[in-house]
């Protein structure tokens, strides 16, 4: 559920703003308002903010060797970077702008980072003179201009030179240098030859410069090594940006207070407002009346950007890192569908999937994932994958999916433990295993959508709204072109649907509804005259439906593809396996089927979430544009 907020400003002296947001930060309850407001501070710590992720990028590269590790333990004292412990350099804060009595860290590791931009400047320029001249051979430059004659150097195509040879009008005299299949290198007496440029002579020779390359390349070298050898610092990096992000946080909250006008500053009184769930006002009450702050609190207006907190069960709360993954936040004046969200990703995500052996292989990496976590506290992300495999091995128990190993090779217990209506495994025919899987996604789209039907159905009876009825209708019309899309798309001789004639009447009626009360605002004829100028929106609503329907239909589409790739994978390297090249064949499965549930994974985020997402959130109203609930509060270290 969406729990309820209050909108809050907060009166404060101006000499005690700093003190008001350090009690709030304790508090950790309000969302406090941030718009534009910047200031000097500010600007200085995103300033540190981006040296220390350009410090933490430098380093990402390399991995810490045990020998880093064993002497950044505490109470080792060294580290390997340099010989220094952390205590040789001066930790950040935002109030020391003068010059450190010690190094910092960041700073000296973006020193080494300008040192290596710097290098491999130089050896990519150098690199290119060394091409540049290679043709050529090697020649002393100086030697050239010491002789002070008029010589020009030209690196021609055969055909350039050709033309040159037969063209009259150039006559020149040269001296052919060096050859080869693509060009010729020539030098020319006395004269330029016009249109063409010449070849610019180095300022050093060929062996001048790769020995330069040489030493560069042992100066890059030895570099890369001292970079590597901070490696161990990230720990030590992720505090520095621990306190850059409260620096910043804390700045952005101070340049929110607004002064107000005409009273001087020493003196003066600055506001600041914000959010804050009903439940926590008591304690903001109980904070401004100790720290003696003026509070007035009222109910969000309808333009204020009220962020959004949920509130559900344990189980509900399963899907937040998915939608924190997609950044998927209800409007706060919208309905909160986490639960009904978490149960129909989970039965997408087995119909995608759709291999039991997959699904094991899930379950057994959340588990082991679990067990790790359980003294610490299992993350939620851990608990998802766990429901999540129990859904994809049901599925693929159900339709007697291993592997995509053929049906009549699998042990006669995983052929009777399957469902005859959605496998062969049973004598079923596949055109009629085919038609129930349609069937059962179709009124996996009846039953979701009539969910958030009936969702707007309720509140419209909670507001005592008659648009309710326009939510009757859209009912109506979901039940009757659900028979329609039966009779057009999977009736056949196997099965008929008597109730199409029904589902016309369902049509008709959901129509008249909706174009009756669709736009009602206290009156009928208003209602019925924006409809009539909204015509066109009324007959795509009807088509609409239809199209939201047949969407389901890519999760058997995209289950088929799966599985029809996993059979492909399996007849590529069983050959394979009874050969000598076993080898070969064992790395054609692996990478083939890792494969397989990466792209699975992908349609599930693709196919599996977006049912949720579009189809299912326009009928429930959900357009997710809210903004989630983040209370002014310290950021733990990394």
């Amino acid at each position: 559920m969406i729990m309820p907020m209050k909108k809050v400003c907060l009166a404060v002296q101006n000499k005690h703003n700093k003190d008001a947001l350090i009690k709030l930060r304790e508090a950790g309850v309000l969302h406090i308002e941030i718009s534009n407001a910047d200031s000097d501070n500010l600007s200085r710590v995103k300033e540190r903010k981006t040296k220390i992720e350009e410090a933490l990028s430098l380093i990402s590269p390399y991995k810490i060797e045990k020998e880093q590790r064993k002497d950044s333990e505490p109470g080792n004292g060294r580290r390997a970077s340099d010989k220094m412990g952390d205590e040789a350099f001066e930790p950040y804060s935002l109030d020391a702008v003068n010059a450190p009595k010690r190094p910092d860290l960041v700073e000296l590791m973006l020193d080494m980072r300008r040192e290596l931009k710097e290098l491999e400047e130089q050896q990519s320029i150098l690199a290119r003179e060394c091409d540049r001249i290679a043709p050529w051979g090697e020649f002393n430059p100086q030697d050239i201009r010491e002789l002070g004659l008029p010589l020009y150097f030209y690196q021609l195509s055969l055909d350039a030179f050709k033309t040159i040879q037969q063209n009259v009008h150039y006559d020149i005299r040269y001296i052919t240098i060096s050859e080869n299949k693509a060009s010729i290198q020539i030098m020319v007496l006395d004269k330029e030859i016009p249109g063409i440029p010449y070849f610019a002579l180095p300022e050093k020779s060929l062996f001048e410069i790769e020995i330069e390359l040489v030493g560069l390349h042992e100066k890059l070298e030895a570099l890369h090594e001292r970079i590597k050898s901070f490696a161990d610092r990230r720990p030590s990096l992720f505090k520095e940006m621990a306190i850059a992000e409260n620096d910043e946080k804390f700045e952005e909250a101070l340049a929110e207070f607004k002064q107000i006008e005409g009273i001087p500053f020493e003196t003066g009184i600055s506001l600041i407002c914000g959010f804050i769930p009903k439940e926590n006002l008591d304690l903001l009450k109980a904070r401004a009346a100790e720290h003696h702050w003026a509070l007035v609190a009222a109910d969000p207006g309808p333009d204020d950007l009220t962020p959004t907190k949920l509130k559900n069960n344990r189980f509900a709360e399963m899907v937040y890192p998915l939608t924190g993954f997609l950044d998927l936040v209800p409007g706060y004046n919208e309905v909160d569908v986490s639960g009904w969200f978490l149960l129909f990703v989970t039965v997408f995500f087995g119909m995608i999937f759709g291999d039991a052996a997959y699904g094991l292989l899930l379950f057994i990496t959340a588990i082991i994932c679990i067990c790790k976590t359980a003294k610490t506290g299992v993350p939620v992300a851990f608990k998802l994958l766990l429901l999540l495999s129990i859904s994809n091995v049901s599925w693929g128990v159900f339709t007697c999916s291993w592997f995509g190993v053929e049906i009549d090779k699998l042990p006669n217990f995983f052929r009777d433990i399957s469902l005859a209506a959605f496998s062969t495994a049973k004598g079923t025919s596949q055109a009629i295993v085919n038609q129930n899987l349609q069937i059962f996604c179709f009124s996996l789209a009846l039953l979701q959508m009539s969910i958030a039907r009936i969702g707007g159905l309720i509140i419209g009876v909670r507001k005592k709204n008659l648009r309710l009825f326009a939510e009757l209708g859209s009912l109506f019309m979901l039940w009757g072109m659900f028979n329609v899309v039966l009779f057009l798309v999977v009736s056949n001789e196997y099965r008929q649907f008597p109730l199409f004639p029904v589902s016309l009447f369902l049509l008709g009626g959901g129509f008249i509804l909706c174009f009756l009360f669709t736009y009602y605002e206290g009156s009928i004829i208003g209602s019925i005259l924006e409809s009539l100028k909204n015509f066109i929106s009324v007959i795509l609503g009807v088509t609409g439906i239809f199209s939201d329907i047949m969407s389901y239909i890519r999760l058997w589409a995209v289950g088929l593809a799966g599985a029809s790739l996993a059979v492909t994978i399996n007849i590529m390297a069983g050959p394979l396996l009874g050969s000598f090249l076993i080898f070969l064949g064992t790395i054609i499965l692996v990478f083939g089927h890792g494969l397989n549930l990466i792209l699975n994974t992908l349609s599930v985020l693709v196919h599996g979430v977006r049912l949720n997402i579009l189809e299912f959130s326009s009928h429930a109203g959900l357009t997710w544009s809210g903004i989630a609930y983040k209370p002014f509060t310290e950021t733990s270290n990394k």
